[in-house]
């Protein structure tokens, strides 16, 4: 018998540089934060979020993403692993104002595509991570 899963809890990417990293997806995205480890964190606390390594975890709705800082090289989607991470939108209008924004933040992008099914629009985080926005057509 099959596991029955029906959504994805969270994913973390592996990032060089959390600062810069961070920077980039407050910037873009603005979710709310999850768990991180204060900066004037006592040892305790240090040891009871050992998991973040140095990270951040943010809340996406129901879904969690997280960064570690642990990367020694860049992101390449024909490497084993992951090849890209979409994120959902609601409407045409979203994700036209998606790439209005990419383009005031300085943010390389591909425009948005029509593919049939869905728009999408593709750009890439500071270690050229593929990421995507997504809106499927009724």
């Amino acid at each position: 018998m099959p596991i029955p899963c029906s959504s994805f809890d969270h994913v973390r990417l592996t990032v060089t540089d959390i600062d810069r990293s961070r920077a980039f997806y407050d910037t873009v995205f603005g979710w709310p934060i999850a768990w991180e480890i204060p900066a004037d964190a006592d040892e305790v606390t240090r040891e009871r979020y050992w998991f973040l390594f140095g990270g951040i975890i943010y809340q996406m709705g129901d879904t969690l993403l997280g960064l570690r800082p642990v990367g020694k090289d860049d992101f390449h989607e024909d490497r084993v692993g992951l090849d890209h991470l979409a994120f959902s939108l609601a409407t045409r209008a979203e994700i036209d104002a998606a790439a209005t924004l990419l383009d005031e933040l300085g943010i390389a992008h591909e425009g948005v595509k029509d593919l049939g099914p869905m728009y999408i629009l593709e750009f890439r985080d500071p270690d050229n991570i593929a990421l995507e926005l997504v809106v499927r057509k009724a």
